[in-house]
């Protein structure tokens, strides 16, 4: 009996899929036109034409006017991301180390769980202006806004999956003679490391949905920022474009998480 090699029975679903996505955007992109020309209130509903000229405007310099506000698009999305770098990065790691000595010390777990818990309820905006009180209108109040809402999804996950290790293979290690960090690092976070990955990559997504918050003040040059100043000025055509950067920017960093657990997490789904 011959069995197929597992990339040619891959090949076809993986058309399929991309098959499936593609009738979804022309169906998405039909409604939208319909909508658009239904409601035939742009300020209400811009049509994709109105998107795209926006897309062209804010990418160029035209008549003497550099995109929007003094800045391309990709001046404005590249400052964004660079903030939502920074603020993840800072987040993941305090969530790492959090959720690691929550996963291991039970006081501290005790003490610490209700405070992680309510910081992750409280929506963005509810402490952000106590960052501008504290650090002024510049930059520090923004990544301090995504760094601690990126945090919380970090240490749940890295703490969930720390508890959730096999004991037995934690005291078979002790049993051999390995301390209570050895244990730790060597079985513990292999076994936690997928559930982690996960929880970053919702610390990321968490980030990216708060880059707007965080632009409420000062945010221009910025993708968010740029957003909001439309918002002001009725320009749903910008806001949408915005949107849609920061969307599809978001989608690929996503896609780069996943590659990046595939290469680094290959025991992922194997018992």
């Amino acid at each position: 009996m011959t069995v197929a090699p597992a990339a040619t029975l891959a090949s076809p679903r993986r058309k399929r899929r991309i098959l499936l996505r593609l009738v979804a955007l022309v169906v998405l992109y039909a409604l939208w036109e319909l909508a658009a020309r239904t409601t035939q209130n742009p300020t209400f509903i811009p049509s994709p034409g109105a998107v795209w000229h926006q897309l062209v405007v804010t990418s160029t310099v035209h008549d003497g006017v550099r995109g929007y506000s003094g800045h391309l698009l990709i001046e404005h999305l590249g400052v964004s991301l660079r903030r939502i770098l920074i603020g993840s990065v800072i987040g993941v790691a305090g969530g790492l180390v959090l959720g690691l000595i929550m996963g291991t010390v039970t006081w501290f777990r005790v003490v610490t769980e209700p405070v992680v818990t309510f910081v992750r309820a409280l929506p963005p905006l509810a402490y952000f202006s106590l960052f501008i009180i504290w650090f002024g209108i510049d930059e520090t109040p923004k990544l301090w806004l995504l760094s601690i809402a990126a945090l919380p999804p970090v240490a749940v996950a890295t703490a969930a999956a720390v508890l959730g290790a096999p004991t037995g293979l934690v005291e078979a290690a002790r049993a051999l003679g390995a301390s209570k960090w050895q244990a730790v690092r060597d079985v513990v976070l292999p076994h936690a490391l997928p559930e982690i990955f996960t929880g970053v990559r919702i610390a990321v997504g968490v980030a990216y949905s708060s880059v707007v918050a965080a632009e409420t003040i000062n945010g221009v040059p910025g993708i968010g920022g740029m957003v909001r100043d439309a918002q002001r000025y009725s320009q749903t055509d910008v806001v949408v474009l915005g949107l849609f950067a920061i969307g599809l920017s978001g989608l690929l960093i996503d896609a780069l998480l996943q590659i990046a657990e595939k290469r680094l997490i290959p025991w992922r789904g194997r018992a």
